[in-house]
């Protein structure tokens, strides 16, 4: 494993440059993938924090997480039996929504009976795997699992067909007014196989380099 990440991006982005006329043109202008994966210290914790992160801007986020954690003082993080036990008012009074704390609380259950598994286990489970083990988390979507497995564990093959900076991107490399379709993009995103997780940063990066296209 090369910086963290499933695969090595110099033959990723050769593949797609080859498979592709359109994303080599892209991956020219964008330069080099720089993307590497987040360090977790647990599959817990970094779930936590995508549960938090949810909907909010990052700085509010990182504000509301901090006042959780500091319901827990010694410990630098809650365990899952932590958040399982402390009443639901005092995660309210952090700043979460009874929603996120629902989630959380099951999160913390779910973990605890085996269903979200250990980081060491889940390296070894195959993305769909994964997702429809994290999708069954009160509060935790396709997309969610999607980020995890991109930006946590590194994986090369994954294409968020629900994203919206993925969708754009897509329509802007194509040269396309609308935003493409779920099955456009599938179809498109066959070329790039194995590694549409290279090709999804690349769309990214591609809003970030020219003006959206005016899509309704």
């Amino acid at each position: 494993m090369r910086h963290g990440l499933g695969y090595d991006p110099e033959v990723a982005c050769r593949h797609l440059t080859a498979a592709d006329p359109l994303m080599g043109t892209l991956i020219a202008r964008a330069g080099e993938f720089t993307m590497r994966p987040e360090p977790a210290h647990s599959l817990f914790q970094s779930l936590v924090r995508s549960i938090v992160y949810q909907q909010l801007t990052g700085k509010a986020a990182a504000a509301i997480l901090k006042r959780v954690r500091l319901q827990f003082v010694p410990k630098r993080f809650p365990t899952p039996r932590d958040l399982l036990e402390i009443a639901p008012e005092r995660l309210r009074a952090a700043g979460l929504s009874t929603a996120k704390t629902a989630a959380l609380k099951d999160l913390a259950a779910r973990t605890l009976d085996g269903t979200v598994p250990s980081l060491a286990r889940v390296r070894r489970m195959t993305d769909d795997e994964i997702v429809e083990r994290l999708t069954a988390v009160r509060g935790i979507g396709r997309w969610t699992v999607e980020m995890l497995l991109i930006f946590k564990l590194g994986r090369p093959d994954v294409l968020p067909l629900g994203d919206l900076g993925v969708r754009k991107g897509f329509a802007l490399t194509l040269g396309k007014r609308k935003l493409p379709e779920p099955e456009a993009m599938t179809r498109r995103a066959e070329r790039w196989r194995p590694y549409r997780s290279v090709a999804s940063w690349y769309l990214w990066r591609s809003l970030e380099l020219s003006p959206e296209p005016d899509t309704p």
